[in-house]
């Protein structure tokens, strides 16, 4: 099975969007930062597959400390090494 993992860019956009609604209704509880934090929370949770926030914003995490580390590339056996240079 392939896992799909969301581009890291998609995900910060996300939690910025979650990161505004909870302050914006924190100052002010308004219908639009309801629905604006209900619908970013629902796409979070999709997005990371997960089902609740807390476990979102986790998963979240993870994907964007992911995109951080280099990939290392697989070293090959010295086996393969010295054929090679045969």
């Amino acid at each position: 099975m392939v896992v799909l993992r969301p581009e890291p860019r998609r995900v910060r956009s996300l939690l910025a969007r979650y990161a505004s609604a909870r302050i914006a209704l924190a100052e002010k509880a308004e219908p639009t930062w309801q629905r604006e934090l209900a619908d970013v929370t629902y796409t979070l949770c999709v997005v990371t597959g997960t089902r609740s926030i807390t476990d979102a914003i986790a998963a979240a995490d993870e994907i964007l400390a992911t995109a951080r580390r280099p990939e290392v590339p697989r070293r090959t056996s010295l086996a393969a090494d010295t054929t090679l240079a045969a």
